[in-house]
């Protein structure tokens, strides 16, 4: 199966300029956790609520933190033509549990989760879920 065919395809995106506050709104609005961080036609980073908690939150930034101030830049993607279950245990390897799927020409054309692929099979869920549970990661 490939990433296409599980993947969430309607992505809301926040640019690097939204403030922390503007963005905490939109994911509480849209039960939403994750968003790319995009400038014009370009994926510059990603978004978690993760980030708000460990990067502005917790070093007394205010709710008027841009987002490009916490936001992770080195992203991670996969391809949409991709197998889900090489991308599940990438994700594991990664210990993330979301990604931005951007199509061959590197344009952002979806979302993929470990529980969109544990929805259509779980067993592929779970060899990313294991790598992801494991400690250590990018907030350690």
């Amino acid at each position: 199966m490939r990433v296409a065919d599980v993947m969430t395809k309607n992505v809301h995106v926040v640019n690097p300029d939204d403030t922390v506050a503007a963005v905490a709104r939109h994911m509480a609005d849209n039960d939403i956790g994750f968003l790319p961080v995009g400038d014009h036609d370009r994926l510059v980073g990603m978004i978690t609520d993760r980030d708000i908690v460990v990067r502005c939150v917790a070093d007394g930034r205010d709710a008027n933190t841009r987002v490009s101030d916490v936001m992770t830049t080195d992203v991670k993607y996969c391809f949409d033509d991709e197998e889900l279950s090489d991308v599940a245990h990438n994700m594991g390897d990664q210990q993330v549990r979301r990604l931005p799927v951007v199509n061959r020409a590197k344009r952002l054309v979806g979302v993929v989760s470990l529980a969109d692929a544990a929805r259509s099979d779980p067993s592929v869920a779970g060899v990313g879920l294991q790598g992801v549970t494991e400690p250590g990661g990018a907030h350690k």
